[in-house]
């Protein structure tokens, strides 16, 4: 069965819970909202529950249990409950499945696979240039990830043709690639000797570039506008404000993300070159560098994806006219995307 069949039948069985309530409001949505006034010390412990490896592996049989159980136990309406069946069912239900769309969110691009493809791509791609194929290749492959992680992990509550998606990703992959392979060409050309701007000049291209690719990869959220909603998770209209917004805090996330995790290793790496044990063990440098980049990103993921709450706040008078008459609450929410 094909990835896009497994998904069709995983998204009418992850559904099947409708029924159970008068109106169908998505669990995840629900959840979102319910804890959108959380601190950053929350939502980063949150996060550190989702991010687990082990949610990659979870089955589709477990999900629908844990979809069941939260749309028809009374207490699972509390986010806060201490019953651990409910908590265990909101962590699966959060860490699989997509807010906007319902489907599952296919196992490689689950946030729990960020890390895990993430931390090795940014270490090889920061690695010194030795060739065209050295640089090239580990930039198109993690500018390809990124831009399908950002692009399926963003906000899909508006419509979009298959190829118009096909398209933007591909524009976005090779515009990213193209400014990330920019700082290991100019010192394969011009042989830089300072050894800070050696460093630090990839980083900040690193940094650029996962900021654009967001902006490219989504692009379409800012055009078409995303669901906006009251507090309730009922849909009052499409807002190309709240994409704009969605995209510019998911992209501020990014660089912050990109940025500390190509950094710090850097930093590490100069003054480890100063020590004797470097000089008795010169291998040990990629190994060092390789376990910081780890230890860095594993602690930069939550933390960049909690810095912003997952559902957005927008005062309703910032909104476009057509939305401002649906409602008559002060402040409208939207889903800002991972």
């Amino acid at each position: 069965m094909s990835l896009e069949q497994e998904e069709e039948t995983q998204h009418g069985l992850l559904l099947g819970c409708s029924d159970a309530v008068p109106a169908f409001i998505e669990p995840n949505v629900r959840f979102w909202i319910t804890t959108v006034r959380q601190s950053f010390i929350r939502r980063f412990l949150q996060w550190t529950e989702l991010l687990d490896p082990t949610n990659v592996f979870i089955s589709v049989e477990s999900i629908e249990n844990s979809r069941q159980l939260l749309c028809t136990n009374e207490d699972a309406s509390n986010p806060a409950s201490e019953d651990q069946r409910i908590q265990e069912a909101w962590k699966r239900s959060l860490a699989t499945v997509h807010p906007d769309s319902s489907n599952l969110i296919p196992k490689l691009f689950r946030p729990a696979a960020f890390l895990p493809f993430m931390a090795p791509t940014v270490f090889l791609s920061m690695m010194p240039p030795k060739g065209i194929k050295s640089v090239i290749l580990p930039q198109v492959f993690l500018y390809t990830y990124m831009t399908a992680f950002n692009s399926i992990n963003g906000n899909r509550s508006y419509t979009c043709k298959p190829l118009e998606r096909s398209l933007l990703m591909a524009g976005a992959i090779a515009s990213s690639t193209f400014l990330g392979v920019m700082p290991h060409f100019i010192q394969m050309k011009y042989g830089l000797t300072n050894p800070w701007i050696k460093r630090l000049l990839p980083v900040v291209f690193l940094v650029q570039a996962s900021g654009m690719n967001v902006y490219m990869s989504r692009n379409i959220e800012s055009i078409k506008g995303i669901a906006v909603m009251d507090k309730e998770g009922n849909v009052l209209g499409h807002s190309t404000i709240a994409g704009t917004k969605a995209i510019r805090e998911t992209a501020a996330s990014r660089t912050v993300l990109f940025g500390t995790s190509a950094l710090i290793p850097e930093i590490f790496t100069y003054f480890f070159k100063r020590t004797q044990f470097f000089l008795k063990n010169p291998g040990s440098l990629w190994i060092l560098k390789l376990s910081c980049t780890f230890l860095t990103m594993g602690l930069m993921v939550p933390v960049s994806f909690s810095i912003f709450p997952q559902i957005g706040q927008i005062q309703c008078r910032s909104h476009e006219e057509k939305i401002q008459p649906s409602t008559e609450e002060t402040e409208i929410f939207y889903h800002r995307g991972v």
